[in-house]
């Protein structure tokens, strides 16, 4: 009985943690990335419907009227879709639903005609059932890898107009992705196997450490497009560093623009600014971005976060080699440009192939 009443109470915090992070992500009070946290909303609010029927219990209802329960079976199936959704809105703030998106909408309708077969078909109702949860589990499988590949597309994206990457990369988002494939495989292989429609104390205790999850992530997002939508949201394919490009500048303005650059990195020293982007160092150029992104690929070779970072690393280097056992590698990475130890480490590393104390260590033996 204890363990009974331990369940219910999990059950209880999972749907009310749910369905309050839903209405904050829906009113969204710090004001970023509106659109995306609509759609995260609506996500985890079809995902505490999958909870509903245990707590209409608790509350004294009963059993949920039959075509109720269809309803409500209905619109859970949109759950995987409805996070990827979300994910295309986090990545392009400008995405619009065109007609060629109803393709969507075929799992769904063949998962609500076995829900409306199984109250009809009473002899192969456990066949429909087991259809349904595979039905549910490709569609999940489906959309966690779409969005899986969507973030991964996104974090290469912003390289061409970010200096750092922490907090816009999705990652957070990316993590509550795999966390939720995973927890749905264990559930619907668990009501396959056991037949039991309501899971039990491990794991609704782990969908609950989830929710915690979900909530740490999703409430410390950044704004990943921070300036004005129409002026840091750019083609990213026509810029790329391996695709045929157009040729924005003739060689020898390219050529004056590469001067410039390489002038004002020397004497603003731009690069000292953590948040520093594409849209600010085209304005200290007064070129376009499209045209600052094409002089640092066509004339460095370089993306614009290598271009900046390279800039911040040597900076980096300088300091190192002054070996100041006093100053801290904390200090030497705001110093340098960076926001934090942990993207200054791994920048460093990814450049120069040693870690900043490895290089540090290496100059005091010289």
């Amino acid at each position: 009985m204890a363990l009974t009443n331990i369940n219910n109470l999990i059950v209880i915090l999972i749907y009310g943690g749910l369905v309050l992070l839903a209405f904050i992500h829906l009113t969204n009070p710090l004001i970023i990335n509106a659109r995306g946290n609509r759609w995260l909303a609506i996500f985890l609010f079809l995902l505490s419907t999958f909870w509903l029927e245990e707590i209409a219990r608790f509350a004294g209802f009963g059993e949920i009227n039959q075509n109720l329960g269809i309803f409500i079976h209905a619109i859970q199936i949109f759950t995987p879709s409805s996070l990827y959704a979300g994910v295309l809105f986090y990545t392009k703030p400008g995405f619009k639903i065109r007609s060629s998106h109803w393709k969507h909408l075929v799992i769904p309708s063949v998962f609500i005609v076995i829900e409306i077969n199984k109250v009809h078909s009473r002899s192969i109702e456990v066949f429909l059932s087991k259809a349904g949860i595979i039905l549910i589990l490709f569609q999940a499988l489906l959309y966690s890898i779409l969005a899986f590949i969507k973030i991964r597309r996104h974090q290469k994206e912003i390289l061409l107009y970010s200096s750092n990457t922490q907090g816009i990369n999705l990652n957070w988002l990316e993590y509550i992705t795999i966390q939720i494939l995973v927890l749905t495989i264990v559930v619907l292989f668990y009501n396959i196997f056991f037949n039991d429609k309501a899971p039990n104390i491990l794991l609704n205790s782990i969908q609950l450490i989830t929710v915690f999850v979900i909530a740490f992530f999703s409430l410390r997002q950044k704004e990943i497009f921070p300036l004005q939508r129409g002026d840091l949201i750019m083609e990213a394919d026509s810029i790329e560093k391996n695709q045929e490009r157009k040729k924005l500048l003739p060689d020898d303005e390219l050529k004056l623009t590469m001067n410039k650059l390489k002038t004002i990195m020397v004497d603003q020293q731009p690069h000292f600014d953590s948040d520093l982007n594409l849209l600010k160092l085209a304005k200290l150029l007064s070129i376009t971005p499209h045209q600052l992104s094409y002089t640092i690929n066509a004339g460095f070779d370089e993306n614009f976060f290598q271009f900046v970072n390279r800039h911040r690393v040597e900076t980096a280097k300088e300091l190192l080699k002054k070996n100041d056992s006093k100053t801290t590698m904390i200090a030497i990475a705001f110093d340098s440009g960076f926001n934090s130890k942990t993207s200054f480490n791994t920048t460093f590393k990814k450049m120069t192939g040693q870690t900043p104390s490895e290089y540090k260590k290496k100059c005091s033996d010289i």
